[in-house]
């Protein structure tokens, strides 16, 4: 797959981008898309009777039923965010919550999955529960699913680790929490870049991501919101049907509702330019090249000395183009200075996941490689070749 001069950035810069997992580069198609909007387009939304605000009403909207196709879900529950941050939080002060209460997170979880609920508990006196993990870093299933039960009122589950690159299996785990009545939340920020995904055959109440992380726009994400008459975190804007003196009456049953203020326009056109890409390319195409990628350098770094590769092998379990690992007796930010040096860019730290970090016993963090579309064979060689280089600096 060779789409690197689709991409301003790469085509112009001499460098191995192996940071996708934090961010993703943008094509010109998403790039041209928002310049398009500011310099032809631009008009408030929903209010205008003019034709420009006219057209960008429609636009937007158009732009809300491509992601809803994307994903698989109808476009009245597409709440547009500011990312998937905003849209948990949205979320974790919309579900009622009372004491005793119970919310079960899993080791998987990136801080914006954890944090929200945390405070979400506190605000309502229930409580945080951990499932655990098995020896290969999968999620222990029998173990998650002895801690659901009835006083079960949210699950949040990320569908990718952003760390191991896990998929988890989400169609079993969604419908067991929804026999026993729970909340299920899922974070797809992982799974929307690598993945066809399908919301609707997962059957969960709420799934999340962010634009910058599938080659879209900062500042723009994705709440699909099964049931819309959830209490709005934010008010203000056009998610007010009427105010009076004495208080105001909300939107009802419409994504609107919770998208109180003026929305990032230009971020939603460019995300639709960013489906209308992705969907060009094709997602199996983009899944079978990262799935190629990680393989290789599986097997590459697997094979150094003093590199422990985190999580099971890409033969044993479905994983994502993600890829975790250490060099003993390195410090991660060592590690990922030296491939720096040559042009090599790759998150080093614990990557917003710190408590699995300390379940692990690696308080230092981890080096990470996360691979996209338009990364190559060469790209991964390169990458042995720097921590090969590491090995012989640190001996």
């Amino acid at each position: 797959m060779n789409v690197t001069d689709d991409f301003p950035l790469l085509k112009n810069k001499p460098l191995i981008y192996l940071d996708n997992a934090a961010t993703t580069q943008k094509p010109a198609a998403v790039i041209n898309a928002v310049r398009k909007f500011y310099e032809e387009e631009c008009a408030t939304i929903h209010r205008g009777l003019y034709p420009l605000s006219i057209n960008a009403t429609r636009l937007y909207e158009h732009a809300r039923e491509r992601i809803a196709e994307f994903i698989r879900v109808p476009s009245q529950h597409i709440v547009f965010t500011s990312g998937t941050t905003d849209s948990i939080n949205l979320v974790a002060q919309a579900v009622p919550l009372k004491k005793g209460d119970e919310i079960l997170l899993t080791p998987h979880e990136h801080h914006a999955n954890i944090v929200p609920w945390q405070e979400a508990a506190k605000r309502a006196g229930a409580k945080v529960v951990w499932c655990t993990l098995k020896d290969d870093l999968t999620l222990d299933l029998q173990d998650l699913k002895k801690r659901i039960n009835k006083r079960t009122k949210v699950l949040a589950i990320t569908q990718v680790s952003n760390v191991l690159g896990i998929v988890n299996p989400l169609k079993e785990i969604v419908a067991y929490a929804k026999d026993e009545g729970a909340f299920v939340l899922v974070d797809g920020a992982q799974a929307v870049p690598h993945m066809q995904v399908n919301v609707n055959q997962l059957g969960c109440d709420a799934y999340v991501f962010s634009g910058h992380k599938m080659y879209g726009p900062t500042g723009i994400g994705v709440l699909y919101l099964k049931d819309l008459s959830l209490e709005p975190a934010r008010t203000g804007g056009d998610m007010i049907n009427d105010v009076t003196a004495e208080g105001a009456e909300f939107a009802k049953n419409e994504p609107r509702r919770f998208e109180a203020g003026t929305p990032n326009m230009a971020g939603v056109f460019g995300l639709a330019a960013c489906v209308d890409y992705l969907e060009k390319v094709g997602m199996g195409a983009i899944h079978a090249q990262e799935e190629k990628l990680l393989r290789r350098a599986w097997d590459a770094l697997g094979s150094l000395p003093r590199v422990q590769l985190l999580g099971p092998s890409p033969d044993k379990e479905r994983r994502a183009g993600i890829l975790a690992f250490t060099v003993k007796g390195v410090a991660p930010h060592d590690v990922a200075e030296i491939l720096a040096r040559d042009g090599v860019c790759i998150r080093a730290g614990k990557h917003c996941a710190h408590p699995l970090h300390y379940q692990l016993g690696l308080a230092e963090g981890t080096n990470r490689a996360s691979f996209a579309l338009y990364n190559t064979d060469e790209d991964v060689d390169a990458l042995v070749a720097g921590v090969e280089k590491v090995t012989e600096v640190f001996k």
